[in-house]
């Protein structure tokens, strides 16, 4: 079912409605602490093709080293288009998880390297969760990339992974939408897990109330509810 928020024409979603609210980001805006890829040319370059296909990045990303990041709503791969080069024109480095057996081509493992991709092995899913617990836990800067959607598809509900790596990592958890109303991809507000998942949840919720993805009858259950009792 599709939410009755989204229920509008062609001709409007084709017209991005500005956020007036949160500010524009860039690479100026970053902290000291937060990860970087530390890339003279690449935040140029991509600032030009993002500029380009009319999205632009807004928000706010807080100086802080280490966070669990949030990607939603993902309902297509034409959804990395727009966001990989967001993320270059920023220089934020943020990783996402990969199968370990990619890496056991070392030319391979180098570019994985540079993108970002933590080598897990998926076949032990407690093992991923405490792996990327340990990963935390040295205290170096991460910012980890998630899709609790977990799929491109409509799902009845998200995986909770994300949350309980948090709480394990005593990491806070930064919400970041993508948005084809407005053409944006947005840095919300920080949410810290206090182990009550019932209560932390619709924070996380509420903040995409709006959010428009690429194919509205795959935007998740739990983003479809959020909508419709906006109304």
């Amino acid at each position: 079912m599709i939410p009755k928020i989204f229920n509008r024409s062609k001709s409007v979603v084709s017209k991005p409605a500005r956020s007036k609210v949160l500010p524009k980001l860039s690479k100026k805006h970053l902290g000291d602490k937060v990860p970087k890829r530390g890339n003279k040319f690449a935040p140029v370059i991509a600032s030009a093709l993002l500029k380009a296909s009319g999205w632009r990045t807004v928000g706010e990303i807080p100086n802080i080293s280490q966070a669990v990041v949030l990607a939603l709503p993902h309902t297509s791969n034409v959804d990395g288009i727009y966001a990989i080069p967001s993320l270059f024109a920023l220089d934020i480095k943020i990783s996402i998880m990969g199968k370990h057996t990619l890496f056991k081509v070392p030319v391979f493992a180098q570019l994985l390297n540079w993108i970002g991709v933590i080598p897990v092995d998926r076949g032990n899913k407690g093992s991923v969760l405490q792996a990327s617990i340990d990963k935390f836990k040295t205290g170096e800067p991460l910012f980890l990339g998630l899709s609790p959607e977990g799929t491109r598809q409509y799902t009845e509900s998200w995986k909770t992974g994300f949350y309980y790596l948090a709480v394990g990592a005593g990491v806070p958890i930064l919400p970041v939408a993508m948005d084809y109303n407005t053409k944006e991809i947005r840095f919300m507000s920080l949410v810290y897990p206090t182990g009550d998942i019932e209560a932390d949840l619709p924070k996380i919720y509420s903040q995409y109330k709006g959010v428009l993805p690429r194919h509205l009858e795959r935007l998740s259950q739990p983003l479809q509810d959020i909508n419709n009792a906006a109304e």
